[in-house]
């Protein structure tokens, strides 16, 4: 029985998600939102853990891959994720975050379902559709650290807020802060937030 755990923000969406798996193969599935994402995947060690790069709260989780993309979707082997070939930016940072599916929202139910047995055997699966779009994605001027601050700044979190979440002294997140807006060609951080977007990479 492969164990899967499904990561969503929405409530319908990862429950649907999770019963076309449950119909299509020996899946236990489980679902959850990010609030209770890291304590599902320590409790049920899933063989592959599905998640929207689209979610809401899924770019702050991957932008740190120094530590919070290993601590909710840890092992990174077994990440798939679902995501769109007009978001290269996102694609490439999973990629980076060490995702091993990558599956189309526009395909099929059933590419989805072989995804997710592709990655529990320990594969790699990327749909041809999303191919071109790796190649496509800007150059990631940001480094991992100053992209988190920046992502989760994009969430609207305070620099007290950041600060507290990264474990970081509150001037530390204002000069990634700075750095980020500096290295976009931004005027000041709304608009890095605002480049970042257009490009993909929060």
């Amino acid at each position: 029985m492969t164990k899967v755990l499904v990561l969503h923000s929405v409530s319908l969406v990862r429950s649907a998600l999770a019963a076309l798996l449950r119909s299509e193969g020996p899946f236990e599935v489980t679902s959850a939102g990010w609030r209770a994402a890291a304590r599902q995947a320590e409790s049920l060690r899933p063989d592959v853990t599905v998640v929207d790069l689209d979610c809401p709260g899924t770019t702050a989780v991957l932008a740190d891959g120094a530590r919070a993309d290993r601590l909710v979707l840890a092992p990174p082997s077994t990440v798939l994720v679902l995501a769109s070939a007009g978001a290269p930016g996102l694609l490439h940072r999973a990629f980076r975050a060490e995702a091993r599916g990558f599956v189309d929202k526009d395909g099929s139910p059933g590419r989805l379902v072989r995804a997710v047995r592709k990655v529990a055997a320990g594969e790699r699966f990327i749909d041809a559709s999303l191919a071109s779009a790796f190649m496509e994605a800007d150059p990631l001027p940001l480094s991992p650290r100053e992209l988190s601050v920046l992502s989760r700044a994009a969430e609207g979190d305070s620099i007290a807020e950041i600060a507290r979440t990264l474990h970081l002294a509150s001037g530390t997140v204002r000069n990634y802060m700075a750095a980020a807006t500096r290295k976009t060609g931004a005027r000041n951080l709304i608009d890095a937030i605002r480049i970042s977007r257009r490009a993909g990479w929060v």
